[in-house]
């Protein structure tokens, strides 16, 4: 059997804290916030976008982002477990950078999506650097830093919204883009210094065809549900169209059980505490997509227009909504890491946040046009993120031995991704179906549509909040066959969380 590629000494072996440990965490966590911060602050330069490129087609701004991360991922999971987290992290880093770079130049609505693409990569960075902690830090350390790592600093949370409407209202919207560019330059370089490499590797091969049919079929049907309203819905280009997209997905699912090695393992999926995990975080991070999409639409638009909801402000007066909510956001994912270590479970947190993202969706509806109560359903809706978000990784660690980590995670982070992308094009094929009228080339939705999705967000975290109950309350972790073991794994396995089997 080859040997394993050397690689630096971990963090693992330190009982705790130190300043470098410290520096490596407060690299992952600008990181991530770069993740947390482009959903925010794009969905929050939407209308302009929109309005620039005169498209009602918003929704494929975020589908782009996350249709290529749900391909994506499972590969760089097995790839990240092959030759290294860290390593093919930074290659993400690198190629989203790239990404902002042509949004941020974009002459029109096409290059804008490509660029989008390529800064899908992003997406991939999470289950990577909560995975790549798991490996090398200390055990004691790591439900903190997972914590800290998937939401974020305070400080950052609360400055967004406003560094947002700042750059908007002072730059545009491509100020936004270079933005991005900047700070995955400077986290990539940063994390290179700071963090070490796993020494785990997972002997493993790339699906390339399943890779291929699943983005194809998700695109298809996408497409076919995006452009539905103005094709017809019983026209044969829809149709054929959305035809053509479940005969790829029927193909990829018998390509997943005749691969040995495929794209997703569709028998991790049967085991119920991962599928289940998937499926509950898919749920939860689709809900807060769509809120998140849908919120500055809503309160950017005029309450003058008669339209039953909006407040009219700018992307200034946005922070002020946006802000609270990042800051409940925080709070969430503290309480995750303070809660685990007192001995309650992941699995009745993330219950809890999707139950609050229900809330919140239903605080809304019940007063668009009224500022405080969209207010107080913000704040309950990222109270409610901070505490899905941060359980989901924490709960799917209960699961997994760390050789798997990234690969698991890849499958996660693909309901994430999948969940993402194609709810965002349902909202506005929703939206779309509800035009109140199109003022300046700028479409105009109605009362209806605006409660439509809203009901929708609700219904999401609903279904999140049943599918994570149904988890097992206690479970046994999965363990690794040693064939599929590198040497310098099995001389370590019997200090791994895990037992090897043969």
């Amino acid at each position: 059997m080859a040997q394993a590629e050397s690689a630096p000494t971990p963090l693992a072996p330190e009982q705790g804290w130190s300043p470098r440990l410290i520096l490596s965490l407060i690299s992952l966590v600008v990181l991530l916030e770069s993740l947390t911060m482009n959903a925010s602050m794009i969905s929050t330069g939407l209308p302009q976008i929109m309005a620039h490129f005169h498209t009602d087609q918003g929704g494929w701004v975020q589908t782009a982002f996350l249709l290529v991360a749900t391909v994506i991922s499972p590969a760089l999971g097995k790839i990240a477990d092959m030759i290294g987290k860290r390593r093919v992290l930074l290659i993400c880093v690198a190629i989203a950078a790239a990404g902002s770079f042509v949004s941020a130049l974009a002459p029109n609505f096409a290059l804008l999506l490509v660029g989008r693409a390529m800064s899908s990569l992003l997406v991939s960075c999470l289950f990577l650097s909560y995975s790549l902690i798991r490996d090398v830090y200390p055990a004691k350390t790591i439900a903190m830093a997972v914590s800290l790592a998937t939401s974020g600093m305070g400080i950052v949370i609360i400055a967004t919204p406003f560094l947002t409407g700042w750059l908007m209202d002072s730059f545009g919207w491509r100020s936004l883009f270079w933005f991005f560019t900047f700070i995955l330059v400077v986290a990539g370089i940063s994390i290179r210094l700071t963090t070490d490499e796993s020494l785990y590797r997972l002997r493993s091969k790339i699906d390339l065809v399943g890779a291929a049919l699943l983005g194809g079929a998700i695109g298809a049907i996408l497409i076919a549900v995006s452009f539905g309203v103005d094709w017809g819905w019983t026209s044969s280009k829809t149709l054929g169209v959305l035809l053509l997209g479940v005969v790829l997905l029927g193909l990829w699912i018998y390509s997943a059980t005749v691969i040995s090695e495929p794209l997703i393992d569709l028998r991790l999926l049967t085991r119920r505490s991962i599928g289940l995990t998937a499926i509950a975080a898919g749920t939860a991070y689709g809900s807060t997509t769509v809120s998140a999409t849908i919120l500055p639409l809503m309160c950017m638009t005029s309450g003058t227009l008669g339209l039953g909801y909006g407040f009219g402000v700018d992307a200034s007066g946005f922070a002020l909504i946006q802000s609270p909510l990042g800051v409940a956001q925080v709070i969430g994912g503290i309480l995750v890491g303070v809660m685990i270590g007192r001995g309650l479970t992941p699995r009745i947190l993330c219950a809890l946040g999707s139950t609050l993202l229900a809330i919140g969706a239903f605080v809304i509806v019940s007063g668009m046009d009224t500022q405080w109560i969209v207010l107080l359903g913000a704040i309950v809706t990222g109270l409610g993120t901070g505490l899905a978000y941060s359980s989901i990784p924490n709960l799917q660690f209960e699961t997994v031995p760390p050789q798997l980590q990234a690969s698991t995670a890849s499958i996660v982070a693909t309901s994430q991704s999948m969940m993402g992308a194609i709810l965002p094009v349902i909202v506005f094929t929703i939206l779309n179906s509800n035009v109140a009228r199109i003022v300046d080339g700028v479409t105009l939705y109605s009362s209806t549509g605006m409660h439509l999705a809203w009901i929708l967000c609700a219904g999401i975290a609903i279904t999140s909040l049943i599918v994570v109950l149904l988890v097992p309350r206690h479970i046994v972790q999965m363990t690794v066959p040693a064939a599929k073991l590198d040497d310098a794994d099995l001389s370590t396995a019997a200090g791994s969380p895990a037992a090897v089997t043969s």
